[in-house]
């Protein structure tokens, strides 16, 4: 039944007002910084009002490109008008282009294109037992998938399975069976969960974002690979928010000389436009799902696909690998002197241009705090637990930038402490 209402959808006329109907008429399931962003280009946001803030969050690494990238917004404008959905019922012009150019670029033999982070995800969690069944001969019903404690892999009911984080579980169970959990960063445990000859998958990620960027010891990967080689088991590597140059390589498995068995792309592969997202795979293991076995109405549709071809264009045409490497060694060392100069600053953590700092528990200072003056003189970033914030600004920042942007949070951190 519709209701009388104001149907003439249009804009709110201030930030205020866009949060109150935001409040008033959407679902309460996210805690966002009070600003109401319009635009944005490169690593500039700008709200309502006109204020204009850095970006040192990229939708969680969604736009290593900058925001509105001009070779990927005409690359999306230009597709728009001509097709943009067709269903995997038919063959489009761009998809094969997209699967070529992707498997080509990071060598494997077939891709499955997805839309989510989290639907790819899920594919790679279905392609495992697949192969399990079908290739290692598991008995049906009783493949087993590793995953590791306070994994973020999506919010899916298949995927919060194997969380073991409360806000991620409490209240949504009974939960999918199959999944073992052992300690991140752990070779130990991992080499006597793989005993089990049940066990069809290790699924990880190269550096725990959500978790608050918690990089593992050099050499953790490369022994995972060798351990599950050694069970014939695939190490699946959800590089959704570590790929795309984000830690200063193509990949984060890249550090340590890593293949995956089963790689997981999102975020980044659309520059931030639309949902794109990619599972690659050689045929031996890609070929066990059949026709009819998977799929998406969206997923591989052509304006994803030339959109996803001008955003991995961007990254490799414009070095922003090596601008990840250089501009992230640049913040960890300023964050050095600011811990030094401040004394609330802990830990700090990162690869590239995925970091983090901890604000010291035993203060009266949250992260909350820290990212709301951060707010207040021009820095959007978010906490990742109460007393860590996270730092990711898009790949294409200059050093001018990156410079202004540390004594932002340098002045921020003085002020609320």
């Amino acid at each position: 039944m519709i209701h009388q209402a104001d149907l003439t959808s249009r804009k709110p006329n201030s930030s205020f007002q866009a949060m109150e109907w935001e409040d008033r008429f959407g679902a309460h399931n996210y805690h966002p910084l009070p600003v109401v962003l319009e635009k944005g280009q490169g690593i500039e946001l700008f709200d309502i009002e006109g204020k204009r803030y850095f970006d040192f969050l990229s939708a969680y690494s969604a736009v290593n490109q900058g925001h509105c990238h001009p070779r990927i917004i005409a690359a999306l404008v230009e597709q728009a008008g001509k097709l943009t959905l067709t269903s995997r019922a038919f063959y489009n012009n761009r998809l094969g282009q997209f699967e070529k150019f992707i498997c080509e670029l990071l060598g494997y033999d077939k891709v499955l294109t997805m839309n989510s982070g989290a639907e790819a995800n899920e594919t790679a969690l279905k392609l495992a037992r697949k192969w399990g069944y079908k290739v290692k001969g598991i008995p049906e019903n009783q493949a087993k998938i590793i995953a590791v404690s306070s994994n973020f892999h999506g919010r899916t009911l298949g995927i919060i399975s194997a969380s073991t984080e409360g806000d991620s579980t409490r209240g949504f169970g009974p939960f999918l069976p199959g999944f073992v959990i052992i300690p991140y960063n752990d070779t130990e445990a991992l080499a006597e969960a793989l005993q089990d000859p049940t066990v069809c998958a290790f699924w990880v990620e190269p550096i725990q974002g959500e978790a608050g960027v918690i990089i593992p010891d050099h050499g953790y990967l490369a022994a995972a690979k060798n351990l599950c080689d050694r069970h014939q088991v695939l190490l699946l590597a959800d590089e959704v928010q570590t790929g795309m140059c984000r830690t200063g390589k193509m990949l984060a498995c890249e550090h340590e000389m890593v293949r995956p068995d089963v790689l997981i792309l999102g975020k980044a592969l659309s520059g931030g436009t639309m949902p794109v997202s990619a599972v690659l795979a050689d045929d031996d293991i890609m070929l066990t799902i059949q026709p009819g076995e998977h799929g998406s109405t969206f997923g591989g549709n052509p304006l994803a696909c030339a959109v996803g071809i001008a955003s991995l264009q961007v990254l490799i045409e414009e070095n922003l690998a090596d601008n990840a490497h250089r501009m992230g060694k640049i913040f960890r060392s300023k964050m050095e002197e600011i811990r030094t100069r401040t004394g609330i600053v802990g830990e700090i953590r990162g690869k590239g241009l995925l970091n983090a700092i901890d604000i010291h528990p035993t203060g009266n200072t949250t992260a909350w705090e820290v990212c709301m003056e951060m707010k207040k003189n021009g820095l959007l970033a978010k906490p990742t637990r109460t007393h860590t914030i996270r730092f990711a600004p898009p790949l294409v920042i200059t050093e001018a930038q990156m410079l202004e942007c540390c004594h932002i949070i340098e002045k921020s951190i003085l002020t609320v402490s």
